[in-house]
């Protein structure tokens, strides 16, 4: 498997949803960077399980453990190792799944590729590694600050519920004063009451999560098959769930002519800018100092809490009603995982670009 990520600034992940936890070791993170470990179990709570009646019921600390790499505060330069142990495992609960195949789960296809699979809880394609992100992201945002850079990502979309302005007319401090992380607290309430109502349903339901990044200095990306927007792409992609990746205008951006769609330059007291911001921060693969805003999109949870069809181990017809504690609506959860995967790619970005002139 490739369990890696990154250029200069590395992770790789360890650990299953259902065995001893989840870990990693973090290369080429700079020495000297104060890190913060409240905030870094503040942003592994944002993800943690059981915050909220609309996420899994699961029960789980993520307490985060540092091994190696950190002395009297700081980074030494060296490997961080990290561990979160699980706590709250309830493996009997995917006991009737062992000899079948979920719909649209990554069960059929790790079955086929290494001829075993691990069915508590989908082993490693569990959501639940996405722990080893959210800590390395942690730390690659305390090392942006000193940059300038800050990173926000939102719900913005649950269903057929969504917001209909982009990012600069909502209050980002909102965000996490509701359980869907949304900063439209009337859409919020919707959104809210929509998931809960498709948890009783034993059913799930999709959407989209914003991250805009603010602060971005001009010049991160590597032409031509290391372009800014490919990395952020592929490391939103790589989460668990995600379907589709767009920035900038995107899609809608079609329906406008190239005189439209320019971004015009013009001279602000001595700085370069863009009167409009139709590229997303983004222009030749490299950033040009606006703000970077992007879009992500999930899919509903595979596991559903009702009966299914589907087919045994031998290719036998059956049905399947899962058991266990599922989300029904990554979103929430999605929010900080999001950030992190930012983050992580925005460091080693600019890691790569020290190296581009003496």
């Amino acid at each position: 498997m490739f369990n890696s990520f990154g250029n200069i600034l590395r992770l790789t992940s360890f650990g299953e949803s259902h065995g001893k936890g989840i870990g990693g070791v973090i290369d080429g993170f700079p020495a000297g960077i104060r890190i913060d470990m409240d905030f870094v179990q503040a942003e592994l709570n944002r993800r943690r399980p059981g915050q909220s009646l609309i996420t899994t019921a699961r029960k789980e600390g993520d307490k985060v453990e540092f091994l190696s790499g950190i002395f009297e505060g700081k980074s030494t330069g060296c490997p961080i190792g990290f561990i979160v142990w699980n706590e709250n495992q309830h493996s009997n609960d995917y006991d009737n799944m062992k000899e079948v195949y979920r719909p649209s789960h990554a069960d059929y296809t790790y079955k086929v590729k290494y001829g075993i699979r691990d069915y508590r809880g989908g082993g490693r394609s569990s959501a639940r590694e996405t722990i080893s992100r959210v800590v390395a992201g942690a730390l690659a945002k305390q090392a942006l600050r000193q940059l300038g850079v800050r990173i926000t990502a939102y719900t913005s979309q649950v269903g057929p519920i969504r917001l209909e302005e982009n990012y600069t007319a909502y209050d980002l401090d909102l965000i996490e004063t509701n359980p869907v992380r949304c900063p439209d607290p009337v859409k919020a309430k919707e959104m809210e009451e929509f998931i809960f109502k498709i948890k009783g349903e034993g059913d799930t339901i999709g959407g989209v999560v914003t991250c805009v990044i603010k602060g971005c200095p001009i010049g991160l990306g590597q032409p031509v098959f290391g372009k800014l927007q490919a990395a952020l792409a592929s490391g939103m992609l790589s989460i668990n769930a995600a379907k589709a990746f767009e920035y900038g205008d995107g899609f809608k951006g079609l329906k406008q002519k190239g005189s439209e769609q320019n971004d015009v330059f013009f001279n602000n007291c001595g700085r370069i800018e863009t009167k409009t911001n139709h590229s997303g921060g983004i222009q030749g693969g490299i950033s040009n100092g606006q703000d970077i805003f992007f879009r992500v999109a999930f899919k509903p949870v595979a596991t559903v809490l009702m009966e299914q069809h589907t087919v045994n181990l031998d290719g036998v017809d059956t049905t399947l009603k899962a058991r266990g504690r599922h989300d029904p609506c990554v979103l929430p959860r999605a929010v900080p995982i999001v950030e992190a995967m930012a983050a992580m790619t925005l460091l080693d970005f600019y890691l790569i670009d020290r190296t581009t002139q003496l």
